[in-house]
């Protein structure tokens, strides 16, 4: 027996009493659940994971049997899990996510929510001031499929913002699922593309925020703009505050890869990434909210005071939710 094979089963035979101990412990608990461990199994558990680290490390550096480097990797992860692993429910960790994870992930990312929203509605602002000093612009940012433009009446634009046939429940149910599917395709899409330093999240803001500046220029020109306005809102202090939240998720990713800092661009885009996903798993929640409140909410609610008491009380709501300060270290 050579002297290499000698120090691989020496090294073995020292340990393997002590891998043997912690794959029972880490066996019971995975069969039987944590709870099942003894006092004496929870104090021994983190104690046997460290060794077992310490002999995987010296195991590497001095390539033992790879049957022992592979047996050794599989009972440190299967360790980890318990050792560092959250214990918590999958009930508490929704609970976490609402009360604490999500709203210090939207309240940490100010800058970025405010370059989101500057993108949004200045350029709604500067396409609603085109469209005013030349309707003709409206026409360089719509294709002409939707009725609502510039040469329609303002008897049939004043038709659109109230519903009159209340007994569409199920084919709001179908708009308010369409409305969903393509909002949230749009938030996903200012999330993704801040991988590309930011810059197409920003067009993509700004797009849809000329769309919607053109289409407010539409009624505002025909004396529709609180009766607009009270339509859109309703539903939209939602819907645009996720998509302005969308949007600072993908600056987010895109400022962690263009200002790396002493991080490698992966490292930085990695750390950065998980608050950004808080952000962004957040933005689609609040757009689903926003397609029910448009689905139903906006075509079942014809009073322009009710509309506007809606809206109010979902921006202090969302206001309150996100920047109310926490104490430190709050669960």
């Amino acid at each position: 027996m050579n002297d290499r094979v000698m120090k691989s089963y020496r090294f073995r035979e020292e340990r393997e009493d002590e891998w043997a101990n912690l794959d029972k412990i880490v066996t019971r608990a995975e069969k039987r659940g944590v709870r099942a461990l003894s006092d004496e199994d929870m104090l021994a558990l983190p104690r046997l994971y460290r060794q077992a680290i310490s002999s995987l490390s010296v195991a590497r550096s001095i390539s033992l049997d790879q049957n022992v480097l592979a047996y050794l990797e599989t009972l440190c992860a299967r360790a980890y899990f318990f050792v560092y692993g959250t214990r918590a429910s999958m009930s508490t960790r929704i609970a976490q996510f609402f009360r604490r994870d999500w709203p210090r992930a939207v309240s940490a990312a100010a800058l970025p929510t405010l370059l989101s929203a500057l993108c949004l509605f200045g350029g709604a602002l500067l396409a609603f001031l085109l469209c005013l000093d030349d309707m003709e612009w409206f026409w360089t940012f719509h294709t002409g499929g939707d009725s609502r433009n510039p040469d329609a009446s303002y008897e049939y634009l004043r038709s659109t913002l109230y519903t009159t046939d209340q007994s569409l429940a199920d084919l709001l149910a179908a708009f308010a699922a369409q409305l969903f599917s393509h909002n949230s395709a749009i938030a996903l899409f200012a999330f993704a593309l801040g991988f590309c330093f930011g810059i197409p999240t920003a067009v993509l803001l700004v797009y849809n925020g000329v769309y919607l500046g053109s289409f407010y220029a539409v009624f505002w020109q025909k004396g529709l703009g609180a009766e607009l306005t009270g339509w859109l809102l309703i539903h939209g202090v939602t819907e645009l505050f996720a998509i302005v939240l969308a949007g600072a998720a993908g600056f987010m990713i895109g400022g962690a890869a263009a200002f790396p800092g002493k991080k490698s661009r992966m490292q930085s885009m990695r750390d950065t990434g998980n608050e950004a996903a808080l952000v962004i798993m957040g933005a689609v929640l609040m757009l689903f909210i926003a397609a029910l409140l448009e689905g139903f909410g906006r075509q079942l609610i014809n009073s322009d005071v009710a509309r506007y008491v809606i809206a109010l009380a979902s921006l202090g709501m969302w206001l309150v939710y996100f920047y109310w300060p926490r104490r430190s270290g709050e669960t």
